[in-house]
């Protein structure tokens, strides 16, 4: 399917009365086996993808090799693919839009972009020109504000639902599709938030004490996202199975661990 077509694809599962659920991955492998899992779109996790290339979290993983762990991914599915970019790269505007450029070639329809601990009004120069560099490649990029108010509490607790929402109205003047807030839980900010940004759609982040998923729909959310959880899990299950082995010599527990339900990944990666 064309670049054109996942981008209006991935845009209309935002539309009101629909929920995204993305259950993020890190390499082609683990997006292959969401898509096969009945995913309706893919999105990566930044701190996963990062680990599995042999970087930090944090704005430390280089671009091209970025680059090239989407194309790998891009390459495997036939879904909208989403980018988790964290900051862009850069805490140049320019600069992290020519980075999410490169994003964009690799396949990308959309992706995470995210203030952090830094000014929101660096977030909202740079969703300007990541959305001036989209538009020359002719992709409607779609652009996830994340809004870290609650995650990287900016703010006293208190204070902080009007915050992210303050936030999240410039972002989205600055031209965002969606707004993202990890770490919002409370049922109160939540509704609150929702009805601010409307008609952006609300992404949430699965999260201690997040209500259910009824809840969420009922209270107008359009989108959750697992983060880096599936990825953890993954990587725990994994250093519990080499520190068994390796202490006490047997595969018995490693043979026990592993799923009798996973799909043949020669198959689904198109190997005979």
């Amino acid at each position: 399917m064309p670049q054109h077509d996942y981008t209006a694809a991935f845009r209309a599962l935002h539309d009101k009365g629909n929920f995204l659920i993305l259950a993020n991955v890190w390499d082609a492998a683990s997006a292959r086996l969401t898509q096969e899992a009945g995913a309706k779109a893919i999105a990566t996790s930044s701190a996963a993808l990062a680990w599995a290339n042999g970087y930090p979290d944090g704005d430390a993983l280089p671009v091209d090799v970025h680059a090239r762990a989407v194309e790998a991914i891009a390459r495997v599915i036939d879904l909208p693919l989403s980018v988790d970019s964290e900051g862009g790269y850069s805490d140049d505007p320019a600069q992290a839009a020519e980075n999410i450029g490169r994003l964009i070639d690799a396949g990308a329809v959309g992706i995470n972009l995210e203030d952090g601990t830094g000014a929101p009004e660096l977030l909202a120069a740079k969703i300007e020109a990541v959305k001036g560099v989209a538009a020359k490649r002719g992709v409607d990029l779609f652009v996830n504000a994340r809004v870290d108010t609650v995650l990287h509490s900016l703010v006293p607790a208190e204070d902080a639902a009007a915050e992210t929402i303050r936030r999240a109205r410039l972002y989205a003047s600055a031209g965002a599709d969606g707004i993202f807030a990890p770490g919002v839980t409370e049922a109160q900010a939540v509704a609150q938030i929702v009805e601010a940004v409307d008609p952006l759609p609300l992404n949430l982040l699965v999260w201690p004490g997040l209500a259910p998923l009824d809840d969420l729909k009922a209270a107008g959310v359009r989108r959750l996202s697992a983060g880096g959880r599936i990825a953890r899990g993954a990587y725990s299950h994994a250093y519990a199975s080499a520190t068994d082995l390796l202490k006490t010599g047997s595969a018995s527990d490693l043979l026990s661990r592993t799923s009798d339900e996973l799909p043949n990944l020669n198959a689904l990666l198109g190997e005979e």
